[in-house]
């Protein structure tokens, strides 16, 4: 298992896809950063060496079955594709696994973590290994696309400018399952600002200390709220009333040290 090999079958897997294609290279980019962020959780959490080599290799690969999306769909919403049971097939069904790991020691828990990496929230895993690494990449995506979400281009990942996003409301239900420290469920978004909301809301699905100290140490909540500018009055309310009680959720909340 090597980080290095696998990231230079990673490069030639690219070669099949547009890289000046906007969503693919805001793909390739978040999946750097999901490796950088997850360099950091395992450091911080004091993993040893092949966890910590393991979950790059996972990081690098999370998001594997997105790149096929975008060529067939121009999309990367959930209704298209299911980005994760399609690189779990890539991966495990065709045999390119072997490709990025040569050894098939860990393939379990590479498959189990890619397969679960984006689910609306982790059940039925029991082997505590692979827990462990299904709960790192879930917190390392988390982490780099509060990145997405202040750095990268509005209209290429929300179809909308940060002007049309915050003239929209929060729908009802929206706007309550933040307070119920629930992720917002794919089909309940109708709006924009709905979208929105799901970015901060997933800071309740975040399991581990070492990645909420990440949180509150680059302000992730205040700087991917401020981005928007809310004209509509309602919505304006409603997020700061989100980003207080965010932000106490975040600052409270013991997560794991593992």
């Amino acid at each position: 298992m090597n980080y290095n090999n696998a990231k230079q079958q990673f490069e030639k897997y690219l070669d099949g896809y547009d890289s000046n294609n906007d969503k693919v290279r805001l793909k390739i980019i978040h999946t750097y950063g999901v490796v950088h962020a997850m360099e950091e959780i395992c450091h911080r959490m004091r993993l040893s060496e092949e966890d910590t080599e393991l979950a790059r290799i996972i990081a690098l690969l999370h998001d594997i079955g997105r790149f096929e999306q975008l060529k067939r769909f121009d999309s990367f919403e959930p209704t298209t594709m299911d980005h994760a049971a399609y690189g779990v097939k890539v991966l495990f069904e065709e045999g390119m696994i072997r490709q990025f790991v040569s050894e098939d020691t860990w393939d379990d828990i590479i498959k189990t973590s890619i397969a679960h990496h984006s689910d609306f929230c982790l059940d039925g895993i029991t082997d505590p290994r692979n827990l462990l690494h299904a709960r790192l990449i879930r917190d390392a995506d988390k982490l780099d696309n509060c990145r997405v979400k202040l750095k990268d281009d509005l209209q290429v990942f929300m179809g909308a400018s940060a002007e049309e996003i915050g003239a929209q409301e929060i729908t009802p239900v929206v706007y309550g399952t933040v307070f119920k420290n629930q992720c917002v469920y794919s089909p309940d978004r109708v709006t924009k600002m709905d979208y929105w909301v799901s970015y901060v809301a997933y800071f309740s699905d975040i399991y581990f200390r070492a990645s909420l100290d990440i949180i509150q140490e680059h302000n992730y909540l205040n700087r991917i709220i401020d981005r928007i500018p809310y004209s509509n009055p309602d919505t304006a309310r409603q997020m700061e009333e989100i980003r207080t009680y965010l932000a106490e959720l975040i600052h409270t909340a013991p997560g794991c040290t593992w």
